[in-house]
Parts: C-alpha cells; structure tokens; sequence
C-alpha cells in the first residue's frame, strides 16, 4: 500500500502530534494520590533507593523503561539528517516497543557527533533506563559506542541497525538452509553493503556456523580484499585474498545473498551463475537489489526474503528488538550478550515452522501459511512472537549469568506475557486444559471445507480431541493435500458411501422408533441419515462418537432440528437457549439467548435463566445475573420490561438463593457503583455482574455482535443449551480459532453431560 507524503505529515500532525504520549499508573484523583505521589511521600521510596540503588526497580518504571537513543547521523535512507529531524523515528520506534511488547521508552535526540561525548552523554542519563536502544548512528561510530557502553554500563545497550536485521535475517538463513539441505558450514555467502547492519549480519552467520573465509562482502568500491589500503578495522575482517572485484565475479557459484545496499545492483544474470537453490535476501529498502519477481523469474529454486511487507519473507526487525528487550528486563539482564540474540534466532526460526493462527493468516490474506519456501521468517503481526523469543532471551540470560532475577515458572511467565499484552483468554485455556485430560471423539461435518480441516488439525495436534471426518472423502483428502494438512490417517466417513448403507439402515431404524408417530416412515428416516446432521447426531446418540460440531455450511435450524428430534433435551423444563461467551479484558461475560428464542414469554426467560446458570457454573464461575431491559424496576409496565420483571419474580421466589435481579437498563446493569447507589435494593448489590439474559433474540443477538465489532471482545459461541447430548453448533462461515475454541467446549461438555434429566 502506497502512501503520499501529504497522508504521512497528516498521520504525524493530525490530533495530538507525534506519536507517542506519557500516561500515569497509579491514582492522582484526590488529595492523598498526590501527597503519596510527589510531596511527601515521594520521600520514602527515595529514600529507600538511596540505601539501595537496585530498588529503583520495585519502586520506579526503570525496569519496563527503554531509552530510544539517536544523534541523526543514518536516519533510515536519509542519511545524516541530525538529531532533531530524526525524531519522528524514534517515536516511531517507541510506539513498535509499546504495542509489540508493552515496554515503555523515552525517545532521546542528542545533538553530538563526537564519540566521547556521546558516550559520555549517554552514561550520564543511563540510571534512568532498564536498557538503552541505540538508533540510526552511522558507522564506524556506532561500533564504538556501543562497545564502550557495554563495558561501562550494567543495563542491556543493543544498536537495532547493527543487531536487528542480523537476528530476524539469521532466523531466516537457518530455515532456508533447512529447506534446501545445504550444510552452513559449506555455504559461499556473498554480502554486498559493508555498514553497521552488513557486518554484524556476517558476525552473527559466522557465530551460527558460517566459515570466515566463505563470507565475500563488497562495499560501494567493489569486494574487499586485503590489498585494499582503504579499509577500516572493522572492514579489514573481511577482507579476501582475491583478484575479484564486481559483483558480478563474486557472485557466481554463491549459495547466498545478503543485500544491504541500494536498490536494483543485482539483475537475473547473476543469480543465474549462483550454486542450485540459491539464497537471495535483497534487503535494501524501499527498493531491493533485485526485485522479488525478478528474481523468481530468474530461478524457480530460489529462495527470496525482502524488506518490504508486499512480498513473503520479509525481515523486519520488528520481529526481534520489542521481544529482546522485554525478555532482558524481565530478568534484569545486564547485557545482551551474543547467546541471548542466538537464542532469539533460534526462537524466531522455530516458530515459522508452527501452524499459523488464522487470525495472522488472515492480516496477510492468506489461506494458510506453511513453512517452505515463501513463509520461511514468521509475521510481525503474530502474537506468539512475545511468549516465544521473550522467554528463549531470558532463559539465555540466566544460563549465561548475565540475569539479577531467575524465571521459575516459565509456563506461568508466558502466561503473564500474554496477560500483559491482553491476548490471555484464561477461560478458554482453561476449557482447553480440561479437553485434554480425557480426549473425547468429536464428529465434524462439514469436514470438506478447507477452514474446518485446518481447525481439525489444530485439535489433533494440540490433543484437545480425537477428531472424526464426516464428508466427502475424495474432497477432504484433495483439500489436506493441497494445504500440507496433518490429518489424512484419521477416520473419515461419507455417510452417503455405499459402504455405508447398512449404517444408514441402522440409524434409520432408530430414528424411525423416535419419530414414527410424529409424521415420519422408514423411508423418511432412510432419507435423513443422507445429511450429515441427522448421520452424525446419530453417531453421538448411538455412542460411536462422543461429541458433534455441525453448522458451519448450514442455517443454525438445521442442526438444531435434528438434535431436538435425535437427542431430545437434557432437563425438565423441556427448554433450549443459545449463549455466547463474550471475552473482554475484564474477563467473560455470558449473553443469553442469542440464537433461539425469538420472542420469549415469561417462564421461557426464567427457564433460559436456569438453563445459562447451570451451564455458566460448569466453567468454575458463580453466575451474578442482570436480566435486562430498556427500563429499571418497573418504570414501564408492559411490553418486554413487563414480562422480564415478571420472569424475574418468578426466579426470586422459586430459586430465592440465585443471584438475578432486573430488569435493568444495560448501563446499571455493568456498573456496580451505579447500580448500588441507585437502586440499593437490587438484591444483586454491588456485585459485578458476569450473566446477562435479554429479552428478546433480537437484542441478544445484536447486543454480542456490537461488542465483537465495537468493543473488540472474542467472541466464543454459540453454545447450545439444553440438549441431552453433547452437540453445538458453529457460527457459518467462522474463523479456524472459534472452530477450535468451540471443539474443546464440546470435548468438555462430552466429559461431563450424563444421560439423564437436570432438575431445574
């Protein structure tokens, strides 16, 4: 996507300017949040510091506080464009270490070129940071200073261009050598560009396995060989004893390229003379030394990384520094040191070879990622990214001594990671936990459609259940096929396959007992056991399968007729609802009913009631209810506000120990305080209410859909009430996670749904 430079001076003018902002973490509302915030009682953390400077760390945001450190001298393409100019980037650069890995970062332009000066600048106002990110200095420079740095500060000091494109492009080198199952130690590796990123991306490879003498670097005067009198001492490194000079000389047999140059200085010609299965990361940007569809063109074995986000395999340094810095803060790291970036690689590299969630599938319009040739560095919008290389850098800064603090629970960190970033749904991992410690064998149809199939894979790999394939067989096997997918040695049925037929003549006879005094032949129940529905409820009824998932192709009446006619409900109230749970950041929230009752009377809203209680304590969560409606206690007397009070009164005094009160607006409903102070009465105090029952399947329904769309809540649903077997329903068209998702809740609901009628 193309930009202008008016949408960019917009973007950064626009509302407040800049980027990037300071909010406070603690109360400032009265007068004691002040005098505990600044006079007097600032006075005792200080002093408590002073005695022992490490408590700067319990008591200010040093530990979570990244200094963004630049004077200017390489800003991007730009070049020496000075300090205050550079500023925007390193706004930038503070708000990619917020949303990637909630670290907070001051951005510091200083106006210095002189290397002791800068370094000097630099200690000076170092105890104000838990590390410091050094940013677009130019090199030689920059190596010195950081070099000096590290030796004169106990906080981690890492140079992102140095560092950054070396670690993501490493991951890369790793995979793409695994895939064309070439040895790193046998590989020619061509780099053209001699700057701060060029050779430390060569150190970092020589560090992994490369040898020194099969690294051949060119800078803008051709390669660098040791009859060069013009080479600085980090240059000098690299130096080869050759006669060569072009790149085009150099280039030739080369198992890798690592551009990081300018754009367009190689051409088809010289990837053609590379070694088979050629490397090419053109990294140059905004334009690569060769373009993506040149160099594809050039060779079909070629594997291409860029640096650009319209193209696969982009390196991006976004994928390494947020997740470097937050792994070494937490273990208050005094240093990045060379294990903890090899350890990142290693982390990077490992997980592009994992399924992919569909939700990073989708941000990159793609059906399904796999790892091979286009998909050998993972995406930057990938939220695995922090519980990955966060921990792989810690562990690495423990095991090397350069951690104050020791992670024990890892399992409990990654946790709070995702916590941190608001990606920990604890609720469904429980759900999921529970899934596997009995694996239950869960029916899906409508297994022939692509979405369904990668979700069945997930089960299967994550052992949340032992999936059963109804559909076409021919189709479901095409489709795993074509999309690498891991499932075709589990059991598929066509229930519309000959060799089905006695089966069919079998469910047939029992659907026909259940039904033949209500309209139904045997030759109606032989037809029937032709839709997948009626074939595998009647798999779960029968006991070959403990579990059905249905309804992605489908309307939602058509799985829930044949479950009713089938299964029959589960308790004595003869009643189903639809709930959703509804995922926010302050925890699950339980809509009823959202997909079944359209207009209920009174007893079918108490009953929808009970029913959403018994189920909402199956997940460990005492239901605090709020029957809702447009109006308070009574303020409207008829319409649905009447019969909601009605239902609610039936409720009081039939199940008196219930938590349920209404009807009430939605507002008092959420609001605890509110409520308690206007209406004291409400038996529901000032309770957080976590159930909500509506009066209408209109407003249910749009009530989720609205906190989905608005409200960015995870939506988990629908799940059937009522139904004597374990048997749900999926939304049409849903995504891969909410399949997955709405698996374990049925795997969990197979675990503990007993054969008999509930007492309501």
């Amino acid at each position: 996507m193309s930009t202008t430079k008016q949408d960019a001076l917009q973007y950064h003018e626009n509302g407040r300017p800049g980027k990037i902002e300071v909010i406070p973490t603690k109360p400032y509302s009265s007068q004691l949040d002040l005098s505990l915030a600044y006079s007097p009682g600032v006075a005792e953390p200080c002093k408590e510091i002073e005695q022992n400077p490490d408590d700067a760390y319990r008591y200010t945001a040093k530990g979570n506080l990244v200094g963004v450190i630049s004077n200017g001298t390489a800003v991007l393409g730009l070049g020496d464009i000075g300090a205050i100019a550079g500023k925007p980037v390193m706004e930038g650069k503070g708000l990619l270490f917020k949303v990637f890995a909630d670290v907070d970062v001051f951005d510091i332009e200083v106006d210095e070129k002189n290397i002791d000066d800068m370094v000097k600048v630099i200690k000076a106002i170092a105890p104000t940071f838990g590390g410091i990110n050094l940013e677009d200095i130019k090199a030689p420079e920059c190596f010195e200073i950081e070099t000096r740095l590290q030796k004169e500060l106990n906080i981690p000091v890492f140079h992102d261009d140095q560092h950054g494109t070396a670690i993501i492009s490493a991951a890369g080198l790793l995979n793409a050598l695994e895939i064309t199952g070439k040895n790193i130690e046998n590989i020619k590796v061509v780099v053209n560009g001699a700057g701060a990123s060029a050779i430390m991306c060569s150190k970092l490879y020589i560090s992994l396995g490369v040898k020194r003498e099969n690294v051949w670097m060119l800078d803008s005067k051709g390669l660098m060989t040791k009859k060069r009198s013009d080479l600085n001492k980090y240059k000098i490194e690299f130096a080869q004893d050759s006669e060569l000079t072009k790149l085009e000389e150099v280039i030739k047999g080369a198992d890798m390229f690592l551009g990081l140059s300018k754009g367009n200085i190689l051409n088809k010609s010289m990837v053609q003379s590379m070694a088979d299965n050629p490397i090419v990361f053109a990294l140059a940007n905004p334009v690569p030394e060769i373009s993506y569809e040149e160099a594809i063109s050039a060779r079909p074995d070629v594997i291409v990384a860029t640096g650009r986000s319209d193209y696969p395999n982009q390196v991006n340094n976004v994928l390494g520094f947020p997740f470097i810095f937050r792994g070494a803060l937490d273990v208050r790291a005094k240093a990045i040191n060379e294990e903890m970036k090899q350890a990142a690689v290693y982390a990077l590299a490992e997980l592009a070879k994992k399924d992919v969630p569909d939700k990073v599938n989708a941000a990159y319009k793609s059906q399904n990622l796999i790892f091979g040739k286009e998909y050998i560095i993972p995406k930057p919008l990938d939220p695995r990214l922090i519980t990955e290389v966060a921990p792989a850098v810690a562990k690495a800064a423990m095991e090397t001594g350069v951690a104050r603090l020791d992670i024990v629970d890892w399992e409990q960190y990654k946790i709070d990671l995702m916590k941190r970033m608001g990606i920990y749904n604890k609720l469904i991992r429980d759900i999921r936990t529970r899934a596997k410690s009995d694996l239950k064998r869960l029916v899906f149809s409508d297994a022939d459609n692509f979405k369904v199939l990668k979700a069945v894979e997930v089960v299967r790999s994550q052992s949340i259940a032992k999936p059963i394939l109804l559909g076409d067989k021919q189709k479901i096997e095409e489709i795993a096929s074509e999309n690498n997918l891991n499932i075709l040695d589990l059991e598929i049925i066509d229930n519309k396959a000959p060799e089905q037929a006695n089966k069919r003549k079998e469910y047939a006879d029992i659907l026909y007992q259940k039904r033949q005094r209500k309209g139904l032949n045997m030759e109606g129940a032989l037809y029937q056991m032709l839709d997948r529905n009626y074939y595998g409820i009647m798999m779960v009824e029968t006991g070959d399968a403990d579990g059905f998932l249905g309804g992605f192709s489908n309307k939602y009446a058509e799985t829930i007729r044949p479950a009713l006619q089938i299964a029959g409900t589960n308790n004595t109230l003869n009643h189903i609802a639809g709930m959703y749970i509804v995922m926010t950041k302050k925890g699950p929230y339980f809509f009823a009913d959202t997909t079944v009752n359209y207009e209920p009377t009174v007893r079918s809203l108490a009953d929808t009631t009970l029913l959403t209680v018994n189920e909402v304590r199956k997940f460990n969560i005492e239901p605090v209810v709020a029957m809702v409606s447009y109006s308070n206690f009574g303020s409207t007397r008829k319409g649905s506000p009447l019969r909601v009070r009605e239902a609610v009164g039936y409720l009081h005094e039939n199940y008196p120990n219930l938590l349920v009160d209404g009807e009430m607006q939605a507002n008092y409903a959420f609001n605890a305080e509110l409520r308690a102070s206007r209406f004291p009465f409400s038996k529901l105090g000032d309770r957080e209410v976590n159930t909500v029952i509506f009066p209408s399947l209109s407003s249910g329904n749009i009530a989720y859909k609205m906190m989905n769309e608005l409200g960015q809540a995870e939506i988990i649903g629908p799940i059937l009430l009522g139904i004597r077997k374990p048997i749900h329903v999926l939304q049409q068209q849903c995504s891969v996670r909410e399949i997955v998702d709405m698996a374990a809740i049925t795997a969990v609901d197979a675990q503990t749904k007993e054969d008999k009628i509930i007492e309501l």
